[in-house]
């Protein structure tokens, strides 16, 4: 964890902040005015806030916006409205009538009475809603990473996923001096609007001011911070969300700077494989390449299934085609792992009951709890539960649905027997879990490849010629064995991605 990964998640949340108040405020005091526009909008930010925040920021991403931090932004700063706009006509609504009569009495406008009177008096009760929309914005930020936005949320999910508790803790506790501090920043300026009097000493307000004046400053530097754009020279990708994914990721920027000095690759913050495959494709594309799978490309990305491919193709075949005709990418080829869909069992099940394919599950199935992330149970394709258990015959005693990050943890509490897993993840043994032989053959096979834009090769023809050729010198260089062994010591063994990627690129002479 950075200082430039905290001000990154710092910098989202102000910038929220200061378009949510910018919006909120006058939405609040037209809530305030007109009494038949109120429903409408308290309706409106009340449904937004209600929508889930992944959703919402993907319904943002597929937007002019694209990925990174401007869908962020967008996404807190309507998630932040609710408690603005409800405490800002709540406060001008608790103004006593008298003051507001006295108001008219004296010949004030309308605009003057609510600049100079309501306001002032309502403001303790607005720095309150703001204060609400502050910590909430703070603990949202975490899902940025899912759309590429930075901040301290991939920091979170990869540590929840690994067991990390020192990270967990750390992360957990920035995210606390974040909401501290800005919220004790508001109380102070609450409490200053409070408490004017022309008894306050000069130093007292030249203090205030000078503070004020600051505050300001670091809002404005925060916001523009959060707005800088992020490299987009050279080759760029995302990064992923799985020890694989930054592994072969890491080993890309090695190898093609190394071979291509004149080429640099950013790798952009992490973001998931649905989203990363749509800043991929199209003409407002935000990266280049992308490591991936075959078959997650036929089910996840094209919502196909096997018994769409035709008879006598291969499933790398058919997506390789599909790829290129529809979106103009093309496949590098494979590079050895086979990340499918498996079957781990705990190992008292396999001390008790000794299974060595899920073949050998259907006289037990009754007796044990099956565990999978919420994916592996929609209905979305025939790779899934209820097709898997009906193929083989399986009738467990209970399907437990649980989060991607979570579910080794779950496993390893005791919370279920059987979980559907990845070939190479080395978290499999760390969990001690025997993958059982898919002797029926269900799930497909999900060759691990790096797809790349057509363009590409083109656009880099000077600068690095032959990257072609740099980018297939991973083909065929792993087996899911090692594969496995290379994540187990990112994940298990807490090693530095780039550290165990360069020992893997030495070993195979690909690199000095």
């Amino acid at each position: 964890m950075t200082l430039s990964v905290i001000l990154t998640h710092l910098s989202l949340v102000v910038a929220a902040l200061i378009f949510a108040v910018a919006a909120g405020v006058p939405l609040g005091v037209l809530c305030y005015f007109y009494p038949a526009a109120r429903k409408i909008i308290l309706r409106v930010v009340d449904f937004i806030q209600t929508t889930p925040a992944l959703a919402l920021l993907g319904i943002i991403m597929i937007t002019p916006l694209g990925a990174g931090k401007p869908t962020v932004i967008v996404g807190l700063a309507l998630y932040s409205l609710l408690p603005i706009v409800r405490n800002t006509c709540l406060g001008l609504d608790q103004v006593p009538a008298y003051l507001i009569e006295a108001g008219k009495g004296m010949g004030m406008t309308r605009r003057y009475r609510l600049l100079h009177v309501e306001m002032p008096l309502a403001a303790p009760i607005i720095f309150t809603g703001i204060r609400i929309a502050t910590v909430n914005a703070i603990g949202t930020a975490v899902f940025a990473s899912f759309v590429g936005g930075g901040g301290l949320g991939s920091y979170l999910t990869t540590a929840i996923r690994q067991r990390d508790m020192a990270t967990i803790l750390i992360g957990t506790a920035v995210l606390m001096v974040m909401a501290l501090a800005l919220d004790l920043l508001m109380a102070l300026t609450e409490r200053y609007l409070n408490n004017r009097t022309s008894r306050r000493s000069p130093a007292r307000r030249a203090v205030a001011r000078v503070g004020g004046a600051l505050s300001c400053l670091a809002a404005a530097v925060l916001c523009v911070y959060a707005f800088l754009p992020a490299s987009s020279s050279g080759l760029i990708l995302y990064q992923g969300e799985f020890s694989e994914v930054q592994l072969v990721n890491s080993m890309i920027k090695q190898l093609v700077e190394d071979r291509h000095p004149g080429l640099t690759v950013t790798i952009k913050d992490q973001m998931t494989a649905k989203n990363n495959f749509t800043e991929l494709t199209g003409e407002g594309h935000s990266c280049d390449l992308m490591y991936t799978w075959d078959g997650t490309l036929l089910t996840t990305i094209m919502g196909l299934d096997t018994t769409d491919i035709p008879e006598g193709q291969s499933l790398y075949d058919f997506v390789q085609e599909r790829m290129n005709e529809e979106y103009g990418l093309r496949m590098m080829g494979k590079i050895g792992v086979n990340n499918t869909y498996a079957i781990g069992v705990t190992q008292d099940v396999m001390d008790q009951y000794h299974p060595e394919t899920i073949s050998d599950l259907v006289p037990i199935a009754g007796e044990l709890r099956f565990g999978a992330e919420q994916d592996f149970f929609t209905a979305a394709g025939s790779m899934k539960y209820e097709p898997f258990v009906e193929y083989y015959g399986l009738n467990f005693k209970e399907a437990v649905h649980v989060d991607i990050m979570m579910k080794y943890t779950m496993v390893e509490e005791g919370a279920y027997e059987v979980m559907v897993v990845y070939a190479t993840d080395g978290l499999n043994r760390r969990a001690n879990l025997t993958v059982l032989e898919d002797d029926l053959h269900f799930f497909p096979d999900y060759y691990g490849t790096i797809l790349v834009r057509e363009d590409v090769f083109e656009r880099f023809a000077e600068t690095a010629p032959g990257l072609e050729d740099t980018l297939q010198l991973l083909n065929d260089r792993f087996t899911d064995e090692m594969m496995s062994e290379l994540t187990y010591q990112v994940d298990v063994e807490g090693r530095d991605v780039d550290t165990v990627a360069r020992e893997f690129l030495v070993s195979q002479g690909l690199l000095e």
